[in-house]
């Protein structure tokens, strides 16, 4: 059985054939859409004769208005003008009528200024230019450069504002004293603290320092001990805050004072 093997046919023939039709086929669509593309380029009709693409209407250039220029004679006339209208003068210098001596001057020249005086009952404003306002209703006008202008010759009063000077600032004393010494010789009264059994089941002894804050009254309102075993420092802060010390007073005041207060813990 099977001593015969049943082979079947090579396809390569086949297969040649089917791709020389494919390959042919494309070839052929590709030059049926060139064609076509070419054709229907030269087919279009733009209507190129219809438009109009020539220059029938010229437009003129717009026209650009022109900065105005104002000069200093320009500027000192407007101001002259709006101090007209607000009935008040301008001087670029505020000097007092000598008719009118209420306040005496600092320093006497004997060159004649060029700025006018101020006028009486006229409010002056010190500016850039020297003008005067026309009063109106009143009959009188600009009285500069005018020969027989009418003036007002009213007393006027300048207000001088005699202030008082301040008053000398005394320099207030430092609030807290810091104290590098020990303030033990100085305290009225220094409780011995007891001594912790802790520290004496533990054979523990020295000096403790406690910073203390002693305010005015010379009563201890902050204890930290700084230095010591840390078995004795506890019985040491509640030992200082019964100390009691003479107030500490400077040109009259009294002052908080920050010091050091020492205990000595001596074994039995």
């Amino acid at each position: 059985m099977f001593q015969n093997l049943i082979e079947s046919e090579s396809h390569a023939g086949e297969l040649k054939r089917r791709s020389k039709f494919m390959l042919g086929v494309m070839a052929l669509y590709s030059v049926l859409m060139f064609v076509g593309g070419v054709v229907s380029i030269y087919a279009y009709d733009a209507h190129l004769e219809s438009q109009s693409l020539e220059l029938t209407t010229m437009l003129a250039p717009v026209e650009v208005s022109q900065v105005e220029v104002i000069d200093r004679n320009q500027a000192a006339s407007q101001v002259e003008r709006s101090s007209n209208e607000l009935q008040v003068d301008f001087r670029r210098d505020l000097i007092a009528d000598i008719n009118t001596p209420t306040l005496a001057p600092d320093q006497v020249s004997t060159q004649r200024s060029d700025t006018p005086p101020v006028r009486p009952n006229m409010p002056t404003i010190k500016g850039n230019t020297d003008s005067n306002a026309i009063l109106r209703n009143s009959g009188m006008t600009n009285d500069q450069g005018i020969p027989g202008a009418l003036r007002n010759n009213s007393t006027t009063k300048i207000v001088v504002d005699e202030t008082p000077p301040p008053p000398r600032v005394v320099p207030s004393p430092p609030k807290i004293i810091r104290a590098t010494r020990v303030l033990n010789g100085e305290a009225r009264s220094l409780p011995k603290p007891a001594y912790p059994q802790m520290a004496l089941l533990a054979h523990v002894g020295g000096v403790v320092s406690v910073q203390v804050l002693i305010d005015e009254s010379g009563r201890v309102v902050s204890a930290k001990a700084v230095s010591g075993h840390p078995l004795l420092l506890h019985a040491s802060e509640l030992a200082a805050y019964q100390a009691r010390f003479s107030p500490t007073t400077i040109n009259d005041q009294p002052v908080k004072v920050s010091g050091v207060i020492t205990y000595n813990f001596v074994l039995p």
